[in-house]
Parts: C-alpha cells; structure tokens; sequence
C-alpha cells in the first residue's frame, strides 16, 4: 500500500516539475534545461570560467513567473502625466524624503561634493526609485531575469545579458544567486540598480569592502557616481516649462530626449523657455499629458542624464519634480529654524 501511495505521488508531481515554470524537468537524476536556456549556460560558462553543472543547477532553481510578464506589458510609466506625477510628489513621499536627509545629511553632502550631483537630486532618485528603502522589490532577481531572458521577446536579447551580469556579480560578491531580491525587472537594492549597472558604477562609500545597494551610503554614493558618469553638469540646467506655439512642435518634440537644437532656434520656432536661457543651449522639447492638454518643456542635458537611470520621461519630471519640492522644504525647514534660533537669543 505504502509503495502505490508514493507511485501516486510521485505522479500527481510531475505536473509541477514539468510546468512552465520551473526551468528544468527530472530524468534520470540529469538536470535537462531548456535548450536556450542550455544555450545560455554553456555560453557564459565559457566566456566567464563557470562551472557548467553548477551553472546548471542554479538555472534550474529558476522559476517564470507570470506576474513579470504580466507588469512589463502594463509598466506605470505608460500613465498619462497627470495621472503619474502625484504617486511619486506628493507631501507623504516629500516628508520622508526630509527625513531620509536629515538622517544621512553628511553621507549625502560628501557624495554631492564628491560627483557634482545636487543633494536633492540624489535623494529624490531614491524617493522615486524605493520610496528611500522603503520598497526594494519583492521578486527574486534570478527568476525576474530568467523570465525576461528567456519570455520576453522584445527585450530577450538585453535582458539575458542582465542575467549574465547578475550571475557574474553574485560570483564576485561571493552571495547564493538564489537570494536576492529586487524588482520585476531585476533591479537591486536601495538605488534599484541593474546587474550591469551595480558592476560598474555602484561605490563602497562606507569602507565595508564591497559595494552593497542596500546600505544607505554606498546606494546614495552610487546615484551620484551613476549621474556623473553620464555626463551631470554641475550646476547646469535641468528643465524648464516652455511657451509652445506653431507648427512644428511635433517636430521636435519627436527628436526625442537629447538635446539637439539651440535655444535660439527653438524660439524662431515658437517655443520658448519662461526665463532668459543663452540661446546656443542646447535643449530638446518635452511634451507631456496635462489633464487639460499637453504640458511642453525644454529639457536640457542633465535631464537627459536623469532619462539614462530610467528611460521616461514621465519618470525623469516626476524625479525632477520631488527633488524642487525637496529642496524648497528643506529650504523652508533651514529658514524656520533660523529665525526659531533668533528668537531664543533674544
């Protein structure tokens, strides 16, 4: 009886371990891993000195998940304007965004210093990113890369690459690729950076002896190192609202992100900035979805930078946006303060 019951067990498991979302099937005691996904092991295993088998056995921890796919066919980036820039500026997100600065002022002054990156700059880009640590994501980064390595077509191509990376930095941290967490798009830590992009620009900023993106100081070192390695201008301009009228705005506005064309031309045209701007800055036209029509903006070179973190424009304004709010409260909170500090020396 004892032998029936473990056949029938054994059966009614199969299902599962043969399901889409494992990465392998069971025969024989040998792992079988689906051909791409074979594919992928043996490649990297000799580009990079893995140990196919142990490579293997990893994969085969890896599991699809639906709920992936699932979020990058509707990613929050898609709202229209109006919709999306009260989730991130809003007075909740600005308060503890003060906090999180007093908390961390001299790690985050240092690393201004340091990269040229404006403070409120830096602690916005976590404000947006992980509500300051608050939200570091809840998927497994191995099958967040898995999925949309070998799920997603559209982007298969790079994110097989993030996961390569990612099997490369768990390696070099000396971490069980099989722990950590991110978003369902595989980025780590406080500063929800990418596999790639935490190998090249993530900082040690604290001493510990590695870079790790969930200690505070070395994820706000990282969105300053990250920001000026794309090319930040110290105190350059970033975004300003713009008077649109005419015919070609479209026009334009479809050139995309980078800056291309001069000020001055952009005013032949019929769109300019509410302020005086010298006309050979080059700046690209913004345009994005008011509640009561399209919003358009000069964007300049340091928004273009804000775009590389994340490729929106929605997001890069919104980013942009928290860090004014930031700055003007911290400002406001540094005005009350002197005066509370007068009155007591009176």
């Amino acid at each position: 009886m004892k032998g029936l019951i473990a056949r029938i067990l054994c059966l009614l498991a199969l299902p599962l371990i043969n399901s889409p979302g494992w990465a392998q099937a069971v025969h024989g005691g040998t792992l079988e891993l689906r051909p791409e996904v074979e594919t992928f092991v043996v490649e990297v295993s000799e580009r990079h000195g893995f140990d196919a088998n142990a490579l293997r056995r990893v994969m085969a921890k890896a599991r699809t998940q639906d709920s992936i796919l699932q979020a990058m066919a509707r990613p929050s980036t898609s709202r229209p304007w109006y919709e999306y820039r009260p989730v991130y500026v809003n007075p909740q997100r600005v308060a503890a965004g003060l906090r999180f600065w007093e908390e961390n002022s001299g790690v985050i002054s240092r690393a201004s210093r340091r990269y040229g990156v404006p403070e409120e700059i830096i602690v916005a880009t976590l404000g947006v990113e992980t509500s300051y640590g608050r939200n570091t994501g809840k998927f497994r980064v191995l099958d967040a890369l898995y999925t949309l390595a070998f799920e997603w077509p559209p982007r298969a191509e790079f994110f097989r690459s993030e996961l390569e990376q990612f099997l490369l930095l768990a390696r070099e941290q000396g971490i069980d690729p099989t722990k950590p967490r991110g978003s369902y798009a595989g980025a780590m830590g406080i500063a929800q950076f990418m596999p790639s992009s935490y190998r090249k620009y993530a900082v040690d900023f604290d001493g510990s002896g590695r870079p790790d993106l969930s200690r505070n100081a070395d994820a706000i070192a990282s969105v300053a190192n990250y920001m000026n390695a794309f090319g930040w201008e110290s105190n350059g301009l970033i975004a300003l609202p713009a008077a649109a009228s005419g015919e070609r705005i479209g026009e334009f506005v479809d050139l995309g992100w980078k800056p291309a064309v001069s000020v001055a031309a952009l005013a032949d045209a019929g769109i300019r900035p509410p302020a005086a701007v010298p006309g050979e800055t080059e700046a690209a036209v913004l345009r994005l979805e008011g509640e009561n029509g399209p919003l358009y903006f000069l964007g300049f070179n340091n928004f273009y930078v804000i775009t590389r973190y994340n490729r929106s424009v929605n997001y890069a304004m919104s980013l942009f946006d928290l860090a004014e709010a930031l700055a003007a409260a911290r400002a406001a909170d540094a005005g009350l303060a002197e005066v509370n500090l007068r009155k007591n020396r009176q």
